[in-house]
């Protein structure tokens, strides 16, 4: 009886090429496993492709509300973003994908999982690492790094591959951007942008929205309210999150929100240029900071701001499945306890202007914050305040110029 491999299966030319090369060179019954994290209509025709190209069987499995509910709100509550730009589309999706190919590998009694991610991005290594955290046991076969045996360097070759195996499906040899997609961004490599010097072609490159050039001359308000740091509704309807970040993605695509550019560091040690586009995820991220201004203390604030630095790189590296992306996590939603209320914004050319936020746990206090005095505030107290606050500085200050009128004698 063969050995079965489990591969984590898009449709796309590499994947549909490794399925002959890993049955040619290793003997495996391959079954294809493709994740649904809502990368839409990039589904269409992956069974009769998956069998044609030599699979035993494809599962199609539906992780669009585990990936929100699981690992996009945790990231969200976190405020995760690395390198102050990427809200970690694609590094939230890895730990979902490789948790559910773990749990298929066990159901099928199979004794390899196999990725088709290169030997120069961060894929390999989220893959891996939520494989062996998951399924220490499970052999992982990266067909990009086994160059002994995966002889094939472009597009062309991998179609001939294909061709020879009596696989002849629609693909093209022409060269476009690599893109990764799900329901929270699309990413775009490739092209022009392998050159930092280049400004990006937006008319060609973007999928999910216009450019703030384009979007239309009149601005749109947003309502939105949480509960518990939990989007529970926009503009008064209520849904799951899944749902609120599909709504929000035709908001923010239409106003040309959430378009960066960006030369990231990868995991393995070097620099990358990019375009995402997070229409809904950049509302969402930004409406739940401005909640969070009215409803968290300082202190709090403070080391949040240094978790949520942490977490996102925790995320990025693909070490979702460790002791400390719980504790932080941990801490987080203790944070998130009177994170409840309603934000309204104004969408308008690529901006996100705030236009009123309210809680029933808000700290803000207007007879503190006003020029009046209130009961709780005497002017006079500042200067004890002061004096005790600025006293390292003043006793600094002091000892220099007694060191400097020494000096002069």
């Amino acid at each position: 009886m063969k050995e079965k491999v489990i591969l984590a299966y898009s449709g796309g030319l590499d994947t549909t090429a490794i399925i002959p090369w890993l049955k040619e060179n290793f003997d495996y019954e391959v079954i294809c496993c493709c994740i649904d994290c809502g990368q839409g209509n990039e589904l269409d025709g992956l069974d009769e492709r998956a069998k044609l190209s030599g699979a035993s069987k494809l599962y199609i499995e539906n992780l669009v509300d585990d990936f929100c509910d699981n690992y996009i709100v945790p990231c969200v509550q976190a405020g995760a973003v690395y390198e102050n730009k990427y809200l970690l589309g694609t590094s939230m999706a890895r730990p979902a994908i490789a948790k559910r190919l773990v749990e298929i590998a066990r159901k099928e009694g199979a004794s390899a999982i196999c990725h088709g991610a290169t030997g120069k991005g961060n894929d390999q290594i989220r893959f891996e690492l939520g494989i062996k955290a998951l399924a220490p046991d499970i052999k992982i076969i990266a067909p990009w790094r086994m160059t002994d045996v995966w002889t094939m360097q472009s597009r062309e070759d991998e179609i001939e591959f294909c061709k020879q195996h009596g696989i002849d499906l629609p693909f093209s040899a022409d060269s476009s951007y690599s893109r990764d997609r799900n329901l929270w961004h699309i990413s775009h490599e490739g092209l022009e942008l392998e050159d930092p010097a280049n400004e990006p072609n937006y008319d060609h490159l973007l999928v999910l929205g216009v450019s703030p050039e384009k979007a239309p001359d009149k601005g749109e308000y947003v309502t939105m309210t949480f509960e518990k740091g939990i989007p529970v509704s926009v503009n008064g309807k209520k849904m799951k999150v899944s749902d609120i970040i599909t709504e929000l993605n035709a908001l923010g695509g239409k106003h040309g929100i959430g378009i960066i550019d960006i030369v990231e560091n990868r995991v393995v040690g070097m620099k990358s240029r990019g375009v995402y586009e997070t229409p809904g995820g950049t509302i969402l991220m930004e409406a739940h900071a401005q909640l969070e201004e009215l409803v968290l203390d300082r202190a709090t604030m403070e080391v949040k701001k240094d978790m949520g630095n942490k977490f996102a790189q925790i995320v990025y590296e693909g070490k979702w499945f460790t002791p400390l992306r719980e504790a932080i996590q941990a801490f987080v939603e203790s944070t998130q306890a009177y994170v409840t209320g309603e934000v309204k914004f104004k969408l308008y050319k690529g901006n996100i202007i705030k236009a009123g936020t309210t809680s029933p746990y808000s700290l803000y206090s207007e007879s503190l914050a006003s020029f009046t005095t209130g009961d709780l505030y005497d002017h006079h107290d500042a200067d004890g305040f002061i004096t005790l606050f600025g006293l390292p500085l003043k006793v600094r200050a002091m000892k220099m110029a007694e060191l400097e009128k020494n000096n002069q004698k």
